[in-house]
């Protein structure tokens, strides 16, 4: 009996004319995924992607993980494949069913015939599989409004598809249909989920953190790094680009009040993403920043740093609480890397009485203290790009 992949998609059937596109984006991704588990032969049919193993060596198991997070795909199921005739269905159902009905009392059967020259409708289909299951589960009942579980039958071009229901993908928009993004990558909870969140709506991710040594270590880098290569389960490959604040901060002590610190480092990391988002022909900034979370996070602390900006800044957690964003993060595999505890730059010299007000004004009349073109480009020069592979 052969065990293939039935994925389905989500929004993209919404996208009209450009549909194909969506469509191409989204089998080119998920081919790349499967080069890692083995030789898959992946059809795109009817809203529905078939993976198929070309071989007894291809890891079905594996591929079932990572298509579950590939964006684009809403839902992903194991089915058994049957002829395309009522004996070879009923056989390959009473074979193949089940073992995915121990320990329930109660199911349904629900048929597809996208084949409509098949002879048989599909109330008709759903009562001769259901008759089958009964014939070799005999202590189930049929319950057709609130089933333990429901077994699935769909009659397409090329095949007849046997399943026991499909688990939840990772939804959204396949990566690169809606652009680059630059996503400030720090080694807290929030820019991960962040980062996945712009993902799942078509964003293509290269990551920028800034570092602070000898102030921080390389713990902390590695811990940045880490949680890049969780997020890329996800949004495939992630180019990180590192750069050292060290100098900017030291010149901020040294000449700066100390209430401003934190808002003017923060204009400094702008200006620098911009300078990093140009060279990499990024659309886009995303940031981890929630609203009043911290004190550089308020409403006039944004509008200081937002001044800087010169692209579009995406901050897609800023109305969730911290318990939205921490099950979001467990839920993608970033929250324990997250709470390791390693410094980050942001933690280095921070101010005893931050402003939580702060008047562009009097922030750019400290600013100019400080030679910021100059300390921008100056460690603008120190960028160091690492190459994440996604491994899925």
């Amino acid at each position: 009996m052969k065990e293939i992949l039935l994925c389905k998609y989500g929004e993209i059937v919404l996208k009209g004319g450009n549909r194909r596109y969506f469509e191409d984006t989204l089998v080119r991704e998920m081919r790349y995924r499967a080069a890692n588990f083995g030789n898959f032969q992946i059809t795109n049919v009817q809203s529905t992607m078939t993976i198929e193993p070309a071989d007894d060596f291809a890891d079905l198991d594996g591929m079932f993980d990572a298509a579950r997070r590939l964006f684009g795909i809403a839902a992903v199921g194991r089915a058994a494949v049957a002829e395309k005739n009522m004996d070879s269905i009923l056989e390959v159902a009473k074979a193949y069913l089940p073992t995915f009905l121990e320990g329930k009392k109660t199911f349904k059967v629900e048929a597809k015939r996208s084949d409509k020259t098949f002879p048989l409708s599909s109330p008709e289909i759903s009562a001769a599989v259901g008759g089958a299951v009964l014939s070799v589960c005999p202590r189930l009942k049929v319950d057709v409004h609130h089933p333990d579980v429901t077994l699935r039958v769909e009659v397409r071009d090329r095949a007849a598809y046997v399943h026991a229901g499909q688990f939840k993908g990772a939804g959204g928009l396949p990566v690169g249909t809606n652009g680059k993004g630059l996503l400030l990558l720090s080694g807290g909870i929030d820019s991960p989920v962040a980062g996945w969140m712009m993902a799942k709506r078509g964003v293509r991710l290269e990551a920028l953190y800034f570092e602070s040594m000898p102030y921080t270590s390389e713990q902390a880098r590695q811990k940045v790094l880490d949680l890049a290569a969780l997020v890329a389960r996800w949004s495939g490959s992630i180019m990180v680009h590192v750069i050292s604040l060290t100098h900017i901060q030291e010149e901020l002590v040294r000449n700066c009040e100390e209430e401003y610190f934190t808002l003017l480092l923060r204009r400094y990391m702008m200006q620098l993403a911009n300078m990093v988002a140009k060279k990499q022909d990024c659309q886009a900034l995303i940031t981890g920043e929630s609203l009043g979370q911290v004190a550089s996070q308020t409403m006039h602390a944004l509008n200081v740093t937002n001044a800087l900006a010169e692209y579009p800044v995406f901050r897609p957690v800023i109305g969730m609480d911290k318990e939205e964003i921490v099950q979001l993060a467990r839920h993608i595999g970033t929250f324990e890397t997250s709470i390791l505890p390693f410094e980050d730059c942001c933690t280095v010299f921070t101010p005893r009485h931050p402003k939580t007000r702060p008047q562009l004004d009097k922030v750019m009349e400290e600013e100019k203290k400080l030679p910021f073109e100059e300390l921008c480009r100056e460690a603008f020069e120190t960028a160091q790009s690492i190459y994440i592979k996604a491994k899925f």
